[in-house]
């Protein structure tokens, strides 16, 4: 298993496949367009990684040792409809082809591929995935936050840095990120972010938004002395000035 990080907040694809050539072309290809990607040789590696990473899309072999691609499509079908699948085959079988088209995959390709043409996919499939930023409060059906190379898994509560690293943080540091997240380019208020981060107890006060938001720019801003992510409103608030996207 590797990764192929990026220094911005790039789709992560899941590639699965048996084939180590196949592996490396098309994980060095899509490092190259701005792709983060991770390349897996079984169906148990698959489900560890959907189940501990966002995934954005998963290029799919229908031949795998101990599980075939079919069976792992109609799996991940089962349990989200979210993320796109482009399944790869060896075979020339016109059947296999629907077959996985009716199993939820949404493109298929046949090897020997050009892998100028499965980025040409990817990105024709993820377009038709695409969605747009929430109004601020919860939406149980966002998956992660994507800001600055960042990456904020909701469910997991995982920090990722640009560079592929975990960041830990505490409840009330990932509580109010994912509030930032949730509306960037807007000033908060320390009672609004106290509500959207659900910091109320009998024991806590607006100012101890200002010590969490302290300890929150020394970890995600390049210099914490002048701040970009997370700007001061003087006496207003704050606001998150990047660009978020989400991952449903």
């Amino acid at each position: 298993m590797s990764t192929t990080p990026t220094g911005t907040a790039a789709p992560h694809v899941l590639v699965v496949d048996d084939d180590q050539t196949i592996r490396q072309l098309v994980s060095e290809y899509l490092g190259l367009h701005d792709f983060r990607v991770t390349v897996v040789t079984t169906g148990k590696e698959m489900l560890d990684v959907l189940g501990g990473e966002v995934i954005d899309l998963v290029v799919l072999d229908l031949r795998l040792p101990g599980e075939d691609g079919m069976h792992l499509a109609r799996r991940l079908r089962e349990s989200s409809n979210k993320i796109p699948i482009i399944m790869l085959t060896g075979r020339l079988d016109e059947a296999d082809r629907v077959m996985g088209l009716e199993l939820g995959a949404d493109d298929y390709l046949t090897k020997p591929f050009s892998p100028r043409e499965l980025l040409a996919r990817i990105r024709a499939v993820m377009r038709r995935y695409e969605t747009v930023a929430p109004l601020p409060g919860r939406d149980e059906k966002l998956r992660a936050y994507r800001f600055a190379g960042w990456e904020l898994n909701l469910r997991l509560r995982r920090l990722t840095s640009p560079s592929g690293e975990r960041v830990p943080l505490t409840n009330g540091e990932f509580n109010l990120l994912a509030a930032f997240c949730a509306a960037p380019e807007r000033v908060l208020t320390r009672d609004q972010l106290l509500d959207l981060s659900r910091l109320h107890t009998t024991e806590v006060y607006d100012r101890s938004i200002d010590v969490q938001i302290l300890r929150l720019r020394r970890k995600i801003e390049p210099d914490h002395t002048h701040p970009q992510l997370i700007r001061t409103e003087r006496g207003t608030g704050y606001v998150f000035g990047a660009s978020v996207t989400t991952v449903r």
